[in-house]
């Protein structure tokens, strides 16, 4: 359709990743400690305060204790978490074996979303017995310390193992950053080997990936570890015990993989060959629900999934409750061929960058759109859609399979040029005043957001004042911005084309630092190749 610096994808890319982090929080402070000292001792000592927090408990501060308890347990969650100063920072990295940092700013909302999770994050690693020091800096007071160890944004993640770091590539829930933090420090799986423990892990996760086989050291077992160690957002349990496994996925046999979510579609088996490769793709396939509804903590990680065919359904959030079960019946015809997405069309950090590519980013109606990221294209159903026409729906889906859909082309409105010196080319016009034209035609191609596009436009109104008179040439613009044409490929605003009357698929690029004595004899040089007809130079 059109080129990768004119893509949906590329447009997309800035708005999508700001919108990483969310949830609203509020970050309590801990003071600086001036020395790092031992670790083990600080946290130690951040231990029996908490002891002694819960020895003083009484039964007439009952209620009062319950009304606080979320704070309180937020409260002691961040106190696992070490602050980390100029002078502590690199002892802190260089002293154990694992740590992750995250670097922030007090005047960074996204900082403060972030922080509590963190801190939640680092209790429950606590708790688990893990190696892993969970560490904060404020990158804002300390610059120079959080830039040494490669904080340089805000917020930022990185993991250091031995000294080295790496980067985070996990989700931003407390519970994603266990699970990501537990792959990567040496526990990509988890060994459950009672029909117990199975019902107890059921109580805390209800999405997971399960393996069942008669020994752990396989070939197949090989493969099942190192794709949980290469998976980022599942986590993966192995057992032994067919009746343990049971619990956890219904009649598995050896051996087998399969993949559990919170949905309608609760299990999903694996039926391919046992290689990391296959399994891994697997779970690309499969770990989002059959349709997904948009929130600015999932965002990335929809944007960044390789299925390469996705369907928005824009709505506001009342209409997609009810759009909801027809959603899924569809998305079950089409399971493995796209991608479902819900998003609430009232929330504009979510919906407005997808709709600004359509030109709807105003619409107030439902919307249905697709991209298709294999051809670059996007497509647009042009009918309202409701629980009760959910059937063209369903056609827009199998035309996206089959191919047989046109893709949508932004356009503004047809523009009456009547008298116009300089005529406005709009999307739907572009076949029949650049394309079809039976003259040449000199295309200005702008957008509002140029900074010198006005010099080339001033230009190019005196140059059609100059020309005027010759038949043979018409001078029009067009805004990139809002129109668009899969034969006008441009990268660069503003940019002058001449297509010529004999061959409008090859259009000659113009300078546009050219002065205007210049410009002019170079477009009556090309128009002498065409039929000799010129103007005289300025």
């Amino acid at each position: 359709m059109y080129n990768s610096k004119f893509s949906s994808r590329t447009l997309l890319l800035p708005s999508i990743l700001l919108l990483l982090l969310t949830a609203a929080a509020v970050f309590s402070e801990i003071e600086d400690a001036d020395d790092l000292g031992d670790i083990d001792e600080l946290i130690a000592i951040d231990d029996e305060q908490e002891n002694g927090e819960n020895s003083h408990a009484t039964a007439a501060h009952f209620e009062s204790r319950e009304s606080g308890k979320k704070t309180d347990v937020l409260s002691r969650a961040q106190r696992v978490v070490l602050e980390l100063s100029g002078d502590t920072a690199k002892r802190a990295i260089e002293e154990n074996e694992y740590v992750l940092v995250l670097g922030y700013a007090p005047w960074c909302g996204r900082s403060a979303e972030l922080m509590p999770r963190f801190a939640e994050a680092a209790n429950v690693l606590k708790g688990l017995g893990s190696r892993v020091l969970l560490a904060k800096i404020d990158g804002d007071r300390y610059s120079k310390a959080a830039s040494s160890i490669e904080i340089r944004g805000f917020p930022t993640l990185l993991l250091f193992v031995n000294g080295t770091s790496r980067p985070y590539t996990g989700g931003f829930s407390s519970e994603e950053i266990v699970l990501w933090t537990r792959k990567k420090t040496g526990a990509p799986v988890i060994e459950i080997s009672s029909v117990a423990d199975a019902n107890e892990f059921l109580k805390q996760h209800s999405t997971y990936a399960v393996g069942l086989f008669d020994k752990f050291e396989e070939p197949d077992y090989g493969e099942f570890v190192k794709a949980a160690a290469a998976d980022n957002e599942v986590q993966f349990i192995e057992t032994s015990s067919t009746e343990v496994a049971k619990v956890l996925y219904p009649t598995p046999t050896k051996p087998f993989f399969g993949l559990v979510k919170s949905e309608p579609e609760h299990y999903t088996s694996f039926d391919g060959h046992f290689s990391s490769d296959e399994i891994l793709h697997f779970l690309e396939n499969n770990r989002f629900p059959l349709v997904t509804v948009m929130t600015e903590l999932n965002s990335a990680k929809v944007y960044s999934s390789t299925n390469k065919l996705q369907v928005y359904v824009f709505a506001e959030d009342d209409d997609l409750q009810k759009l909801l079960k027809p959603l899924q019946e569809i998305a079950k015809k089409f399971k493995s061929q796209m991608m479902f997405v819900a998003v609430d069309i009232r929330e504009e950090n979510l919906a407005k960058p997808f709709l600004t590519l359509f030109g709807l980013e105003d619409s107030e109606d439902a919307v249905v759109v697709s991209f298709d990221y294999n051809s670059n294209s996007k497509y647009l159903l042009e009918s309202d859609i409701t629980s009760r026409n959910i059937e063209e729906l369903q056609e827009f889906c199998t035309g996206l399979v089959q191919g047989t859909l046109k893709p949508y082309y932004k356009s503004q409105t047809i523009p009456d040029n009547k008298n116009a010196s300089v005529l406005t080319v709009v999307g739907k016009t572009f076949d029949e005043l650049v394309i079809n034209n039976p003259a040449n035609i000199v295309l200005e191609v702008h957008t509002p957001w140029c900074i010198t596009c006005e010099a080339t436009t001033k230009h190019v109104e005196k140059m059609a004042k100059h020309f005027k008179g010759l038949d043979n040439l018409v001078f029009a613009r067009i805004d990139a911005s809002t129109n668009e044409h899969p034969k006008l490929q441009v990268e660069d605003y503003p940019t002058l084309l001449f297509y010529p009357a004999n061959d409008k698929s090859n259009p000659i690029k113009l300078s546009t630092k050219s002065n205007m004595k210049d410009l002019a004899a170079l477009i009556n040089k090309i128009l002498k190749t065409q039929d000799g007809a010129t103007k005289d130079e300025l």
